[in-house]
């Protein structure tokens, strides 16, 4: 076991967590010329990788391993970053400024991200641990439903109508599989996008042949003396043939080691627009986040690949001790079928905001555009495409748009 340190170093820049957000501070602590140590930590065995491929193209068998990584395996080295995988942090002393790992040894920080993400929100129910039930997170995790998956003819029951829990049944549904969703929501993900737009994939999915139990939740999953997954129960009392159950029921940040060190929390590692924690020269970034936005004044957490990025990017020209913030506007986006849809916005915002839209909802061609006293704060794009320049303009901007224009699919978003 090693229990060496580094030589205490003011420079030393470590990162807890080698997922997307990780890679990127690294990546670009070395584009902004830094040339001190660069420690990259995971737990997880793998390189670090891209997640929303997870649910989509990599499960589905049409994109490689390779296409998931950020940076080739070969970067870290030859940029000379060592990258510890399968080395949990264990503790973090912000006193001595120190992490203690899983195999004895200690790194000496100048600098500290915690990027340590998310894991998946676990259903207290009976029958979790049947073989064929599964939490949906890490590549290794799409790696195995697919091979259960990939030969089709599989009856598969997703508990949780989420952006994965959709994108996961098409694309189960894609390989030929018997699909049933179950979800608190009437409609799925109206939560994120309001039930009249989220009616639109609802019935998407239905002409494939996806079945809802809509609001509807587990009570029990079965299964044989052999201990595989047979049936899940519902709270209806409805018994659901299953061969596979797939639990997609949000995440939780990853906040222990910074609970543990003392910082303050609040959905997540509070930090300022600059990604600055409550302790001296301990940043946080990505999933684990919840950062002040400059915009808004609110603290926000989010999920999503480009907050990945952009929190990675931010949190090292801070750890450099330059003037930097995170003000993007939040986006995602999401593919279930032929459906493709982009998202700019502010979530905080478009509780009780106007939605109108641009388009066709039935041809399922449209953009919708969340209003607060005429001003734009939210815009989605589906089957409508090379309009997020203008749409996350039109936010930016903050000025009051002519909703006339706004919604005439032959004016020009620019002068709206």
């Amino acid at each position: 076991m090693d229990n060496t340190s580094f030589p205490a170093s003011d420079d030393a820049m470590v990162i807890i967590g080698a997922g997307l957000t990780g890679a990127t501070a690294a990546a670009t602590l070395r584009e902004e010329g830094f040339t001190g140590p660069v420690v990259l930590v995971g737990a997880e065995g793998q390189a670090p990788y891209l997640r929303p491929p997870l649910s989509k193209g990599f499960l589905a068998g049409k994109e490689s391993e390779e296409s998931l990584l950020p940076c080739p395996e070969k970067w870290y080295a030859e940029n000379d970053v060592e990258l510890l995988t399968s080395d949990e942090a264990v503790s973090v002393d912000p006193t001595a400024r120190t992490v203690a790992l899983s195999s004895g040894r200690s790194l000496s920080y100048g600098r500290l991200l915690l990027a340590t993400g998310a894991v998946p929100r676990q259903l207290n129910l009976p029958g979790t641990d049947l073989q064929g039930v599964y939490y949906f997170r890490t590549k290794t995790d799409s790696q195995r439903l697919h091979l259960e998956l990939a030969g089709g003819g599989r009856h598969l029951v997703l508990i949780g109508s989420g952006w994965i829990g959709m994108e996961v049944a098409a694309t189960a549904r894609e390989l030929g599989n018997e699909v049933t969703l179950l979800g608190l929501e009437e409609v799925p993900m109206s939560a994120a996008i309001g039930p009249r737009l989220g009616t639109v994939f609802m019935d998407r999915h239905s002409e494939a042949g996806v079945q809802f139990r809509l609001p509807a939740s587990a009570k029990e999953i079965r299964g044989d003396d052999a201990g595989r997954v047979t049936a899940v129960v519902t709270d209806a009392g409805e018994t659901l043939s299953a061969d596979l159950v797939v639990i997609a029921i949000g995440v939780v940040p990853q906040t222990a080691l910074a609970e543990e060190a003392g910082l303050t929390i609040g959905n997540g590692i509070q930090v300022d627009s600059g990604l600055r924690t409550s302790a001296e020269g301990i940043f946080a970034a990505g999933d684990v986040a919840s950062a002040l936005h400059p915009v808004t004044g609110q603290y926000a957490r989010s999920e999503h690949w480009a907050n990945a990025i952009s929190g990675g990017k931010v949190a090292a020209q801070s750890m450099l001790g330059r003037d930097a913030v995170l003000d993007d506007i939040p986006y995602f986006y999401t593919d279930q079928f032929d459906l493709g849809m982009e998202y700019s916005g502010y979530g905080a915002l478009t509780k009780d905001a106007d939605v109108v839209v641009r388009g066709s909802l039935e041809d399922r061609e449209f953009v919708a555009f969340w209003l607060r006293e005429d001003r734009v704060v939210a815009g989605m794009n589906v089957n409508v495409w090379d309009v997020q320049e203008e749409i996350q303009d039109l936010i930016r901007s903050g000025r009051a748009v002519d909703r006339a224009v706004l919604t005439d699919p032959d004016s020009d978003l620019k002068t709206a």
